[in-house]
């Protein structure tokens, strides 16, 4: 967002300083070029003048003289004509006094200049050149001026005048790199301001933003810190910080009634469980005693949840800081001990490409604790005589785990193939209490996984389930590195 609102903001400066700049340099090449024709505009008069008085060889001498000297001096091109449009006199050589001719003969103007032919025939109706086309850099590097000779309607003839234009053109060029050069300048100098604004605007957004992104990671004590920017934006620090207390005190309320209820239930549920144990031994056989197994059972799965409950509290409510974790090691650790117990109910367990070196930033043991759940939940649901297989690697999002050590994610997968879970059943696996139909009568409290999920997300990493080809499940713990 910083950057979009600096890119505006230059984009607004430099779009105010075309606009200032542009007219400016425009301004003052239409002032040059006025300039220039007022400064050419006397001498055209008083050649006209002299052509005007010019009654004799020994006049036309002197006006020849006249306009070689100036010709001379200024390298441009002079053409007195009659009213005829006869050439009386001519001075110059070069373009100037090519384009001077052009101008007195009616031909097409050269490339470079401006034309001269409209200018004479208004010289011929007694009307002076007012205007000349404003000078750029590029051009046009010769302009034609006309001065009547005489005045109403004794005008005589014209006198035309070819002036190159390089040295009005080069301070043209000249105040135009300044003027472009200070234009830079102010937009350099306005570019550090508006950044310098921008950070000041976007600081408490950003930390805003970074706060509230903790705070849905589940760090209920994320605040934002910031004190600087636009009052409006300090007012919204305080009242988010004042939300997120309000929050964070409503949801370790929850969570301690959680841990506090299946603590104190507990108690009382271990010495209710204990009593229907002394209870059977003088229960004579019969329909009492399938009864009271069956509470006793009911005792047991209550214990089980209860337990779950209190588990999970206790990792939603933990303010334990993130470690390094050896996940390379935890997972050889956790198959180990795990096997004896697949053994047991016939079930094999193999450990495949378990990549050496993953190490991961979690919470204390989470890779062993949710490789726990997913042990504990395979075990479970997969018959005699299945297979559960675990991976370990690092890998990026969108490619197949391996022991290469691709830099990336740490993943562990846990496949098996059992009976599996119907796709549209997928989903609720992950949640508290959720089980899938056609496995209601499974032992387990129905939290493991969502226990699991938690100390995933809390690591900064996911829980993802899906079905396992043929047929089974599988189950992707996915961790930051």
């Amino acid at each position: 967002m910083r950057r979009r609102l600096l890119a505006v903001l230059m984009v607004l400066m430099g779009a105010a300083a075309l606009l200032l700049c542009v007219p400016l340099a425009d301004a003052y090449a239409r002032g040059r070029t006025e300039h220039l024709l007022l400064q050419r505009r006397s001498e055209a008069v008083r050649f006209a003048d002299l052509a005007d008085r010019m009654r004799s060889a020994a006049d036309r001498a002197e006006l020849s003289a006249e306009i070689g000297r100036y010709a001379q001096l200024y390298g441009a091109g002079v053409v007195v004509v009659d009213s005829a449009g006869a050439t009386v006199a001519r001075a110059g050589t070069g373009p100037a006094a090519e384009a001077a001719t052009d101008a007195a003969t009616d031909d097409s103007p050269r490339v470079g200049t401006s034309d001269g032919s409209d200018a004479r025939r208004r010289a011929l109706t007694g009307r002076s050149t007012d205007r000349l086309p404003t000078l750029r850099p590029w051009g046009p590097r010769t302009v034609v001026l006309a001065e009547p000779v005489g005045r109403d309607e004794r005008v005589s003839g014209a006198v035309l005048m070819a002036v190159p234009t390089e040295a009005a053109r080069r301070d043209v060029t000249v105040r135009w790199s300044l003027i472009t050069a200070g234009a830079f300048a102010a937009f350099a100098a306005a570019a550090l301001v508006a950044a310098g604004i921008t950070r000041w605007l976007m600081r408490p957004v950003l930390d805003l933003d970074r706060a509230v992104e903790r705070l849905t990671a589940g760090s209920l004590q994320a605040r934002a810190v910031s004190d600087t920017g636009p009052p409006e934006l300090r007012h919204l620090r305080q009242h988010f910080n004042t939300m997120a207390e309000a929050m964070a005190d409503s949801i370790g309320r929850q969570r301690d009634f959680v841990a506090d209820a299946s603590h104190q239930l507990r108690n009382p549920l271990a010495t209710l469980v204990l009593q229907l144990e002394n209870v059977e031994p003088h229960i004579a056989p019969g329909p009492g005693l399938a009864e009271h197994g069956r509470a006793l059972d009911e005792a047991e799965r209550l214990e089980e949840l209860l337990d779950g409950l209190l588990a999970l509290a206790r990792v939603e409510s933990g303010t334990a800081e993130l470690t390094e974790e050896d996940v390379s090691r935890a997972v050889r650790e956790r198959v180990a001990a795990w096997t004896p117990v697949f053994h047991a109910a016939g079930v094999d367990l193999v450990a495949a490409d378990l990549a050496e070196g993953l190490r991961a930033r979690t919470l204390p043991d989470a890779a062993g604790r949710i490789l726990d759940a997913l042990l504990d939940n395979a075990v479970k649901f997969v018959p005699r005589g299945g297979r559960v297989e675990v991976r370990a690697g690092q890998e990026a999002d969108g490619s197949t785990a391996g022991p290469a050590g691709r830099a990336g994610s740490v993943v562990v997968r846990v496949t098996d193939d059992g009976p599996g879970v119907p796709e549209e059943h997928l989903p609720l696996l992950l949640r508290r209490f959720a089980r899938s139909p056609e496995h209601q009568n499974v032992p387990g409290s129905g939290l493991g996984l969502a226990i699991a999920d938690e100390i995933a997300r809390i690591s900064g990493g996911r829980l993802d389930v899906g079905g396992h080809e043929p047929h089974g499940l599988m189950v992707e713990l996915r961790l930051p590195p």
